[in-house]
């Protein structure tokens, strides 16, 4: 058993920017504080996003604080995989951050002395503060539609999208509202596939600039479904699809004309009531996914509306857990914010809060000349 004054699990970018902070406010790697994370190696859920999403494709990626991505590294033609794992790896690296991995939280519950006992693949560890940061990517959303298991062709989860070629000639239905259903589309209709587009409501597109405001009112209207104890939904919901050049040219080309939800799958594709049929060789469900926090459970975090209230970062129902990377600040900026704010908490919980951050250099200086998406609501 392993006893620490902090545990985060997860090490996407809510994770390492909790991370960071802790060491700038003096907790010891190992001894006093550790990074439990699911994953093989560097990257969050970026190491497992499909070939095709470039870096000069994906929706905004903000800095982890303290290390910016070089502009050498920044090449937008390749994989957003790779660019990013390989800068999640250095900034590991480079601030001497406790990761353990692969590390499975399978339970955290109350332990005896005002601790938490988290249960892994790897042991347990007793802690004081547990800072989760386990984003949603191991939780794909698949609605439930009468006759899904009929279905004769193939169907994927965004979570396991292999990339357009696996469609090539086919007819596919894409389903889903967002960011990812519309590349899916885009992708999948340029490889001479037949493209059916379905979304539960109407796509909202968003032209012009957004601007600091907007995004500040958008993770707003997040923030008070958390404070309220409601599923968080996501920002992109909130602030509507951007109208980019390519999707400008999939709409002259007909590509962006959507159909609403179908009512049930049959053997050979989509039906609805009105008696409208689209044959099918393949679904594709863009349908989103949800916060993974079933290794939370024993502690009952859950409010009656099915979210978890927080206060800024912290649990009301316990404050010893702290969420980032949840709701309102799930977002590459908002997630280096949350894991800032949620250390400041976690040091005045444990009677450290009178330690001023001390600064922090990466191994080999910092990367002044890197890039950062200032887009507000950067993925």
């Amino acid at each position: 058993m392993n006893t620490v004054e902090a545990v985060v699990v997860g090490g996407g970018q809510a994770g390492l920017s909790a991370a960071y902070h802790l060491r700038r406010r003096g907790f010891v790697p190992h001894s006093e504080f550790v990074l439990l994370d699911h994953a093989p190696r560097p990257g969050g859920a970026w190491q497992f996003r499909w070939p095709t999403l470039t870096y000069g494709t994906v929706h905004g990626m903000h800095a982890l604080p303290g290390m910016a991505l070089a502009e050498a590294d920044a090449d937008p033609d390749r994989p957003s995989a790779e660019v990013i794992g390989a800068y999640f790896a250095r900034y590991e690296e480079a601030f001497a951050l406790p990761v353990r991995r692969p590390v499975d939280v399978r339970a955290v519950r109350a332990a005896p002395g005002g601790r938490l006992r988290v249960e892994t693949s790897a042991g347990v560890w007793h802690t004081r503060a547990l800072i989760n940061a386990t984003g949603t990517w191991e939780q794909p959303f698949w609605p439930r539609v009468p006759g899904q298991e009929t279905f004769r062709g193939r169907q994927v989860h965004t979570r396991d999208y292999p990339g357009p070629e696996a469609f090539a000639g086919r007819r596919v239905v894409v389903v889903g509202g967002g960011t990812s259903a519309v590349q899916h589309l885009l992708e999948i209709a340029g490889t001479a596939a037949a493209t059916t587009w379905v979304t539960r409501r109407p796509p909202r597109f968003r032209t012009g600039p957004f601007d600091a405001e907007a995004g500040r009112a958008a993770v707003a209207r997040v923030e008070e479904r958390v404070r309220g104890g409601l599923p968080p939904q996501s920002v992109v919901s909130v602030t509507g699809l951007p109208m980019t050049e390519a999707m400008e040219r999939a709409r002259a080309r007909g590509v962006l004309e959507r159909l609403p939800m179908f009512d049930r799958v049959t053997p050979d594709g989509v039906a609805w009531d009105d008696g409208r049929h689209v044959a099918a060789d393949a679904l594709v469900w863009a349908t989103g996914f949800r916060p993974a926090l079933n290794h939370l459970a024993p502690l009952r975090l859950r409010e009656p509306g099915g979210g978890v209230r927080l206060a800024g970062t912290r649990v009301v129902r316990d404050p010893r857990v702290h969420l980032v990377g949840y709701g309102p600040s799930a977002s590459t900026i908002g997630a280096n914010r949350a894991g800032r704010a949620a250390v400041a908490d976690v040091a005045a919980l444990l009677g450290r809060a009178g330690r001023h951050p001390t600064p922090l250099e990466p191994v080999g200086g910092s990367s002044p000349d890197g890039v950062a998406a200032e887009h507000p609501a950067a993925v």
